[in-house]
């Protein structure tokens, strides 16, 4: 998978432009790739399930990929989407100009995601976060509705906050906001989690399915630093971006320990998301788009 050049990135003036020619890569690469049966002709065709009907079956279709598809009518193309971003404080990790944080990395996917979303004639909405629910629109197809979602991304991009994180309560008032089953994608690093507030925002996520949504959580982090703890062999000043404290350290005096914190709560977040049947993503803001395309892709093959 390919890793991204924010510096290429930002020369795109807009978004959606730059929304745009993710989604062609994007397609263009399944062409190429064992996923090709995903990339053809998205609104129009779904793959054959052994068993059902032959009369639909796009028999030029098949003869020019060689797999069987169907041709797919309006009442199955339409989705409702909900596109859920927290903007807290740590998201905006990590301060670097020259490359993604985590909320800049989270409101690229969500601009591509709507553009793949337009494609399949898809409503959708968006939800972003942080202290309360600052942002929450209705799932809607038209091209002001798209503009007006793509104007909201480019607002957090360039913005700044302090704000902490209260995941569980953003989650438990978007379950009840949205009033149609749809597909819900939340794009969060999940650093509301004091152990106290494991189980209240697991309940949270279940929140969600219980009112008959699907749910996919983007586990929106950087890998090297936040997982793995790469850092130079030196004494560095950890901040905490929603508290502020400071802890000094020497990375290779706390690392064994911190990883094996890190690594025991991604489990009980990937368990308690199969429980759920919440489909649960790594994003590492290093490794490109498609990671998150192909998520919600899979997702959707999933729902026919």
């Amino acid at each position: 998978m390919a890793t991204i050049d924010y510096s290429q990135v930002k020369k795109f003036e807009s978004l959606e432009l730059l929304a745009q020619q993710v989604v062609e890569g994007f397609i263009t690469g399944l062409h190429k790739s064992p996923f090709h049966g995903f990339s053809v002709e998205f609104a129009e065709h779904r793959l054959y399930n052994p068993g059902e009907s032959t009369r639909h079956i796009d028999w030029k279709l098949y003869g020019r990929t060689d797999k069987l598809f169907v041709k797919r009518y309006e009442e199955e193309t339409n989705l409702r989407c909900q596109l859920v971003i927290d903007s807290s404080a740590s998201m905006y990790y990590p301060e670097d100009v020259d490359n993604f944080n985590k909320i800049s990395f989270s409101a690229y996917c969500c601009a591509a995601l709507i553009q793949l979303l337009k494609r399949q004639r898809d409503a959708v909405g968006l939800s972003v976060f942080s202290e309360k629910l600052d942002i929450h629109t209705p799932a809607k197809s038209s091209v002001v509705h798209h503009k007006m979602l793509y104007n909201y991304l480019e607002k957090i991009i360039e913005s700044e906050t302090t704000s902490k994180t209260f995941v569980v309560e953003a989650l438990h008032q978007i379950a009840e906001s949205i009033h149609k089953r749809s597909m819900v994608m939340v794009f969060s690093d999940m650093l509301d989690n004091s152990p106290e507030k494991n189980d209240a925002l697991f309940s949270a996520l279940q929140h969600l399915k219980h009112n008959k949504h699907e749910v996919i959580l983007f586990h929106v982090v950087d890998k090297k630093t936040e997982i793995d703890f790469e850092f130079e062999n030196r004494p560095y000043t950890f901040i905490d971006k929603e508290t502020g404290e400071e802890v000094k350290a020497h990375p290779s005096s706390v690392k064994e320990s911190y990883v094996q914190q890190m690594k025991e709560y991604e489990k009980e977040l990937r368990f308690k998301c199969s429980q759920f049947r919440i489909d649960f993503v790594e994003a590492d803001i290093n490794k490109g788009f498609d990671q998150v395309l192909l998520g919600y892709l899979i997702k959707r093959t999933k729902l026919h």
